[in-house]
């Protein structure tokens, strides 16, 4: 395996962990976490609740201190890569109640932008629009966010992601509380967005058909349990470590039990 420094110079690994460790109080919550993402790639992030999917993110996007390992972005911490990432989180962290329409969401995604302050609001609501365009909801522009569907929502919050115009864009939990033509829209979404350059790291429970969806998949239960191919990662053994007790809920979905379905 390749060192962290070699994967950098090497101009295809954006995202490199080496034995990162993250502590939450005296909890820790990602334990000697090793891996490295090319640039390009769109990857899933699986394991079970607990496991350290949304504390990875925050690590990356630099929300969380990192007690010992590394974790380079672009060959930089995640404090100085901030400009380079696109954290979209949970929904159900957002008070949908609140009255905001979808266009003031967008732009708050450009809040934390340095130019900000240099953009005329001409240019500030073209870059609204484009991103609205991208996620094909530029006639809800006006709507309040109350008024729209799981599906729609998430689309927004994604959109707020676009116009930051990072390289990274990290979709936490995209496909929850949506319903099943709402996912196939959102993985759509995902994958245009991925055909433009951007890597895309999607948190997720649905283990299901990560090898029709995604180039590779990380799997996390506080530390890295496997990473790569999902077609060759998602083993019996793998998703045992990640799930343990709950382990025969999933029996279903691993590379043996598809080959013993298509017999």
């Amino acid at each position: 395996m390749k060192t962290a420094e070699e994967s950098v110079l090497g101009d295809t690994a954006i995202i490199v962990s080496d034995g990162c460790c993250v502590q939450l109080g005296n909890t820790p919550a990602l334990d000697d976490v090793t891996f490295e993402i090319n640039k390009g790639k769109k990857v899933a992030v699986v394991g079970p609740n607990g496991g350290g999917k949304s504390t990875l993110f925050n690590a990356i996007a630099g929300l969380v201190p990192i007690v010992s390992g590394s974790l380079q972005i672009n060959g930089m911490s995640p404090k100085d890569a901030k400009g380079t990432i696109s954290y979209v989180p949970q929904r159900d962290l957002i008070n949908r109640n609140f009255p905001l329409s979808v266009k003031q969401v967008v732009e708050m995604g450009l809040i934390n932008k340095s130019s900000l302050n240099l953009f005329s609001r001409k240019k500030i609501n073209s870059k609204i629009k484009e991103a609205l365009e991208n996620v094909g909801l530029t006639e809800k522009i006006n709507e309040n966010i109350n008024n729209l569907s799981g599906g729609q929502f998430q689309r927004v919050l994604i959109a707020r992601g676009l116009a930051q115009d990072a390289d990274i864009l990290l979709l936490d939990e995209a496909f929850s509380a949506v319903d099943v033509g709402a996912q196939e829209d959102i993985m759509s979404l995902i994958s245009d967005i991925n055909l433009d350059g951007k890597t895309i790291l999607v948190a997720t429970h649905d283990i299901n058909n990560l090898e029709e969806k995604f180039d590779e998949v990380l799997c996390l239960n506080r530390h890295c349990c496997a990473y790569g191919d999902p077609s060759e990662v998602l083993t019996k053994d793998v998703i045992e470590e990640m799930y343990g007790s709950h382990f025969e809920m999933f029996k279903t979905h691993t590379p043996e039990s598809h080959m013993k379905n298509n017999d």
